[in-house]
Order: structure tokens, then sequence, then C-alpha cells
């Protein structure tokens, strides 16, 4: 059994040129919020598995291998009927600048209940069931796979963490700012960088500063989570866990690639939940962790170990 699960939709991903420009062999990876934060948990020593479903196809066995080689259990049906969906990560000036989803009809937009019911006795013997809104997002099916889960957790005593994640290019904030709301009041921890809060809230965010994010994390908690973590980018993060305030300051980085930092930082928090560490610790690390995933390209690739954490701030120096 797994001391965290995950569910949720990894696609193939194809890596465009720094050019902009497609042609020739393109490298093929995989991405997906659900599975990164499983690998980050992996690679920190926390038992993880990532429930999901895949098409019957090559690029189906080739996510459920590459997640399977990091360590994490893998639960995912093989659908005969439905592709394993894909997106294209493009560049502009030689940096990531947008991420085009071919996921429409996916094998894991029929995500389902009983696909959840499956593994219910693996959520229940958890710690920590972790859940994002990208997958409310795929369609009603999971959906109700994901309240699912959270019904299951709950019966069980298992701590339901939830990343708000809003994807505005899958569903619209009008469609999405119920959802979001009730899922994350069904949470018990909550992640969300200001905007996503705001939009949960049903308010308009203000400049982004620690203050507006105690602001925001106090008005979700009225909601229900017991703690609600609110990222802020270059400036740290914030925890609200009661009615004790927690603020920590982002480290330093040369930003080479921010997708999947939000990932790693809720691996790292989480790691911590797991160890039964403070939230101050938990903000480190998880600061840790998003500050190792900018510098180096790709959604996990550099996602850290225990050792990595310690060598991050080292002077550079080869060791020979």
């Amino acid at each position: 059994m797994s001391a965290v699960v995950t569910v949720g939709e990894t696609m193939a991903l194809l890596d465009a040129p720094a050019s902009g420009r497609l042609g020739g062999s393109l490298p093929v990876g995989i991405g997906g919020a659900e599975s990164n934060v499983a690998i980050g948990l992996a690679r920190l020593g926390v038992d993880c598995g990532w429930v999901s479903r895949v098409g019957d196809d090559a690029l189906g066995t080739f996510v459920t291998r590459e997640i399977r080689a990091e360590g994490v259990r893998v639960v995912a049906v093989r659908d005969p009927d439905a592709p394993t969906g894909l997106m294209l990560k493009e560049h502009r000036n030689g940096r990531p600048w947008r991420v085009r989803y071919y996921r429409a009809g996916s094998a894991a937009s029929r995500l389902s209940t009983a696909d959840v019911d499956a593994v219910a006795d693996e959520i229940g013997a958890a710690d920590v069931l972790h859940l994002t809104g990208i997958t409310a997002a795929l369609g009603a099916s999971p959906l109700a796979a994901v309240e699912r889960a959270i019904e299951v957790a709950r019966a069980a005593g298992t701590l339901v963490s939830f990343d708000v994640n809003h994807r505005a290019t899958l569903w619209g904030d009008e469609t999405a700012a119920p959802v979001l709301a009730r899922l994350a009041a069904a949470a018990d921890l909550v992640f969300a960088g200001p905007e996503e809060a705001a939009l949960v809230l049903g308010r308009t965010p203000g400049p982004s500063s620690f203050d507006e994010g105690e602001l925001l994390a106090r008005e979700l908690a009225k909601r229900g989570p017991a703690t609600v973590v609110v990222k802020l980018g270059a400036l740290g993060a914030l925890a609200l866990s009661g009615d004790e305030v927690h603020r920590a300051s982002a480290l330093p980085v040369e930003v080479v690639d921010p997708v999947g930092a939000g990932d790693a930082f809720v691996a790292g928090y989480l790691s911590q939940v797991v160890a039964g560490g403070s939230v101050p610790d938990a903000l480190r690390t998880a600061n840790a962790c998003g500050a190792a995933v900018c510098r180096v390209p790709g959604d996990w690739e550099g996602l850290p170990t225990r050792m990595d954490l310690d060598l991050l701030n080292a002077d550079g120096e080869v060791v020979r």
C-alpha cells in the first residue's frame, strides 16, 4: 500500500525545438500534474501510487513504463477504445511559451467511479489522497471519480489534499469556479495560487503579496479546509494551519523552465506531511523542490532527491 495515492491523467509529451519550428524527430516524454507529484514524492522516499487510465497503445505503454520506472506504484486501466492523451510544449525565444493539449476523448477522460472503487482499499490505507482540479475539468465522469475518491478517503480518515490547478484551456472560469470551490471545501489541505484562490472565492485578486496571500488563505479556510497553502511564485509561499500563519521566501534561482514547479512544490510539502514534519519544514522543502525543477528543462525531470536538496545551494565545484 502507498502512503500517498494520486488520481489523474498523464499524457505523452512532445517537446518542440527551441526555435519553435517543427521538423525532424521530436523527443517524447510524459507530463501530468498528479504523476509529477507522485514521482516527486517517490524521489523523496515516499511510497506513492498513481491511478489513471491510458490507451491500449504505444503511448500508454510508454507513460506507464516511465512512471513505474520512477518507483511509483501504477494502477492504470488499458482502454482499448480510447487513446492516450498527448500534449505539445512550444517554445519562443528559447524558452517554454505555450502548451497545447490533445486530450479530448482520451482514455483518462473516461475515468469513472468504478476506477476509484477498484482502489478503494489503497485509498483507505493511505496517509494522503492527492487530487487536482485538472481531473475534474476532463468531464462529468472524471469529476464523479474525484468526488468518489474524496468520499472514500473521508470515510477512511485519509487526509485529502487538493491542488486547485485551474486550466482555463479546459474549462472557463464561470464553469470551473463553483466546482473547484466545492472540491476545495471538501479537502483537508488546499494548494492554490492567488489567482486560483480568488477564482474559488469569487473575488478579484489583489497584487501578489504575502498579505494578500494570507487574506485569501483565511477566506478559503472558512470554507472547510484545515490547512490552506498559497503559492506566491518568486515571492515564496505561505500556509495557514488552524489560526497560525507561516511564511517562507522562495530560493533565488535562475529559471530555465517553470513548468512543473507547482507540482514539485506540492510533492515537497506532502513529503513532510507524511513524515509528520512541521508546517515551516513543509514550506521550506516545498520551496526547495520548486526551485530545483525551475533550474532544468522538463516538467518533472528536475524533481530532486533528498541528496539533491542537500546540494541545492552547493558552490558548483566539480567532484573529481
